[in-house]
């Protein structure tokens, strides 16, 4: 069976082929850097690093894009209530989103591009778009007009008559029609600017996200992603604007949402007042506990968060944890020879990886892949207890290294060391040995002083020495 993914566009799930290959290119839409990073912002940018982990993992060659709008209304309009520059608020908002990113194991972002950094490629798209007759210019302001692209709303299924008898009464009577919306606005007092052909001014939301996935990816690529909250307005107007500039359709070949956060019954959101930042959850919390309960959830799933289901997410994930650090202090003392229950821990472990790729497979479901491996760690459980052979144990911790690099878990618990770890600690244990039986002490107690300083347990048998981690 094939990778397959949920296509927004589709509403049905899809085989993944990539435009090009192997290749593929990963377009998420990224912060606008005015306040710190939540939860929102974690259940989404967490969901697409276990995408990208696992589409590397499957051997594809992935470059991952991520932007920053770091020029926007919001940060216009929070940087005087703070008095803090514009530019200064978004830096310093932005090193919060990436060291909280770092804090979540979120590592597989190639590049972040800055909005700014791209205001020429900005304005040649707006050009093209005035040059193809979809925009149109009201003093130092351009608007795009939606009812130019004939495909308007077929990501979102929102109807052009729905929007018009919709419209707020609140709108810029300059447009065409009240959904027509801003690729360039003139320049206001206080405000960022830079030139163009139309005056002083600054790009509107929408084309920052157009200008740089053109620049990096060209005409098309393979996946957009982003929460379900941007599907309409913002997807629907980087198609139109894609599409209408560059000629080439489909502009995005799989759209990807994210499911809600949900508190108490309500989405999460400034409006209702109930966003709750990373911070004050890692506070209270280990990262990858967090990161645990936001991966146990599918990725278009809507997540209910509470504190209640974060404690049962911390014990949940101390079940599986405590298992891993049981096998690897057991490895350092168990023999090579055949143990009792190594034969139904080996098979526990293929068929818990049938069943963790082949989830992973159904459109990330990560939610059953977890499942698979709390029930291969009950088995571990049960066949240690029967006796498990070296072999065996570092099978199981094996495969949780992959399961843990593909989901960005089980740090430091299941290794990428076991072997190395095991293979250094013994090679300094034979240099101990060497050193005794050739007199020189002074050096076998300095290798033992250091070790025990490192938290390696020794103890002399009559059978040699044998270790343990803590």
């Amino acid at each position: 069976m094939g990778l397959k993914l949920y296509n927004t566009l589709a509403r049905a799930k899809e085989e993944f082929e990539p435009l090009q290959g192997r290749r593929v290119k990963m377009f998420v839409c990224g912060i606008t850097p005015y306040d710190h990073t939540h939860i929102g912002h974690a259940r989404t940018y967490v969901a697409f690093d276990v995408i990208a982990r696992y589409l590397r993992h499957r051997g594809y060659s992935l470059f991952y894009l991520q932007n920053v709008t770091d020029v926007d209304d919001r940060i216009l309009t929070r940087a005087p209530e703070v008095d803090i520059p514009w530019d200064d608020l978004g830096d310093e908002y932005l090193a919060d989103y990436l060291k909280t990113m770092e804090a979540l194991g979120v590592t597989s972002v190639n590049l972040y591009a800055k909005a700014t950094d791209y205001i020429p490629e900005i304005i040649e798209q707006v050009e093209g778009l005035l040059a193809g007759d979809y925009a149109y210019q009201v003093d130092g302001d351009v608007f795009y007009q939606i009812s130019s692209f004939q495909d308007y709303g077929k990501l979102s299924r929102v109807k052009l008559e729905k929007l018009r008898s919709g419209a707020r009464v609140e709108v810029d009577k300059r447009k065409r029609n009240p959904q027509d919306f801003a690729l360039w606005k003139s320049r206001k007092p206080g405000e960022p600017h830079w030139d163009s052909p139309w005056g002083a001014g600054r790009p509107g939301w929408h084309i920052e996200d157009t200008a740089i996935s053109v620049t990096h990816f060209g005409p098309q690529y393979d996946i957009h992603g982003a929460g379900n909250d941007l599907i309409f307005p913002h997807h629907e107007a980087e198609i139109a604007q894609a599409e209408a500039f560059t000629g080439r359709k489909p502009f995005v070949k799989y759209w990807m949402h994210t499911g809600f956060v949900v508190i108490k019954g309500e989405r999460m959101g400034k409006s209702l007042g109930n966003i709750i930042p990373v911070k004050e959850v890692l506070e209270r919390y280990d990262p990858e506990v967090l990161r645990f309960f936001l991966v146990y959830t599918q990725y278009r799933s809507p997540i209910d968060f509470t504190y209640e289901a974060l404690e049962e997410a911390r014990r949940a994930y101390g079940r599986i944890t405590e298992a891993l650090e049981r096998a690897r202090a057991e490895l350092s003392e168990a023999r090579e020879e055949r143990g009792d229950g190594d034969e139904e821990l080996r098979g526990a472990i293929a068929s818990a990886s049938s069943d963790f790729f082949e989830a992973m497979d159904d459109d990330f479901n990560t939610r059953d892949a977890l499942a698979a491996l709390f029930s291969l760690t009950t088995t571990f459980r049960v066949d240690l207890d029967r006796g498990l052979s070296a072999g065996s144990l570092r099978e199981f911790l094996d495969a949780f290294e992959t399961y843990g690099t593909i989901l960005g878990l089980f740090r430091g618990v299941a290794a990428p060391s076991v072997d190395l770890i095991d293979g250094l600690i013994g090679l300094l244990l034979r240099l101990r040995e060497d050193a005794r039986r050739g007199g020189d002490y002074e050096a076998s107690d300095r290798i033992r002083k250091e070790l025990t300083k490192l938290g390696v347990r020794l103890e002399d048998t009559s059978k040699g020495p044998r270790w343990r981690l803590p």
